[in-house]
């Protein structure tokens, strides 16, 4: 009898076929999903479109209850991590305390441009009574027939690029006084070989420059001006927090009688 004993194969030493690997997609049916998803992209922002109609009752709703709360607007502002890192400077929350309403007009032909209002009381810093930041809408030439649908969609609008079609401006910042002129005092520093700013410098260079490489306005439209009572509770925006934590925030509030724009409420999480 043999001593030689039989090699055993190794696992995985016959790779077994992938079953999913021989999917062919042809051409025909490649058209059938684009327009497929064409026709998804038609609905979701016609969606939008609406959405965005039905809830501008109810904005004017909150915009007249939250004026008679101070300091609503700059408090929601802080309670944004990007907002409030761009707002560091003591200056840039002092002049932001003056903000009394804040208010997003949609561009009535393309709807994800807009243009936001600052609206301020007298203050000692600068004489607009608003400061706008406006995402002004640059139509792209239209190829053939553009013709709305039911919902006043058109094929150009379902190629929407923002890179593309909008352009940010800048708007003129009337400052009384070279010392409160914040822009100056915190220039925003860009270095040659930078993408990024490197400084941003005062939160209101957003108004006095053009560019908006924080997408600071797309934060304020999207995701602050819809949720400004909860960023102003504290339950939005806020960084992870332990139950400890959370119970000490608690014990805070209840103790803290006045919102101050310098000391912001504490964030939290919504609970599920």
């Amino acid at each position: 009898m043999s001593n030689k004993g039989v090699k055993r194969a190794s696992p995985g030493a016959e790779s077994e076929k992938n079953p999913l690997g021989d999917v062919e997609l042809t051409d025909e049916d490649a058209v059938k999903l684009q327009t497929i998803q064409k026709d998804i992209a038609r609905v979701e922002l016609a969606l939008e479109r609406r959405a965005q109609e039905k809830m501008v009752p109810v904005y004017e709703k909150r915009r007249a209850v939250v004026k008679a709360i101070p300091k609503f607007w700059p408090v929601a502002l802080m309670n944004h991590g990007l907002l409030a890192l761009h707002a560091q400077h003591n200056s840039d929350q002092a002049a932001l305390s003056y903000l009394e309403d804040l208010w997003i007009v949609r561009d009535a032909k393309e709807s994800r441009c807009f243009t936001l209002e600052f609206h301020f009381k007298e203050n000692p810093y600068f004489s607009n009574t608003v400061l706008k930041k406006e995402y002004k809408f640059i139509p792209p030439p239209v190829e053939g027939d553009d013709k709305a649908d039911a919902d006043g969609i058109t094929e150009t609008m379902l190629e929407f690029s923002w890179e593309r079609d909008v352009q940010p401006q800048a708007a003129k910042i009337d400052w009384k006084d070279d010392s409160k002129n914040l822009t100056k005092l915190h220039p925003r520093v860009t270095e040659d070989d930078e993408d990024l700013p490197s400084e941003g410098g005062s939160f209101f260079n957003f108004f006095e420059v053009a560019d908006d490489p924080f997408d600071v306005g797309v934060t304020i439209a999207n995701d602050v001006f819809p949720e400004a009572i909860e960023y102003f509770l504290g339950h939005a925006g806020g960084d992870d927090v332990d139950s400890d934590e959370e119970d000490d925030d608690s014990e805070d509030d209840e103790n803290e009688e006045e919102i101050d724009l310098e000391k912001p409420r504490p964030k939290k999480q919504k609970k599920a």
